[in-house]
């Protein structure tokens, strides 16, 4: 049964591999290995997909009230510009 295993061995700190084993645990896996054994096995199934994603960063509170404003006059049809074609938006850039 055994026989067809590998150990992976990932070298890590002991402070992450500590933060992963609570992560784990509050997300109910036994054990960081268990956790592991999952996902891998996810991964090698094409059904987990990675990406790299960086967090939103807060804007300012000011930069939120103008925003807020922007969107009030766009709903409300103010400082709005409509044209008919890309010419006429491009003259309008332009000016």
């Amino acid at each position: 049964m055994y026989m067809n295993r590998v150990i992976v061995q990932v070298p890590m700190s002991k402070e992450l591999k500590e933060k992963a084993m609570a992560a784990a645990e509050d997300q109910g896996f036994s054990s960081l290995q268990e956790a592991i054994r999952i996902i891998v096995n996810k991964f090698a199934r094409r059904e987990l997909a990675v990406q790299i994603a960086y967090p939103e960063e807060r804007i300012s509170a000011r930069a939120e009230r103008r925003y807020a404003k922007i969107i009030r006059d766009i709903k409300a049809g103010k400082n709005v510009t409509h044209t008919e074609n890309l010419n006429q938006l491009f003259s309008i850039l332009e000016s």
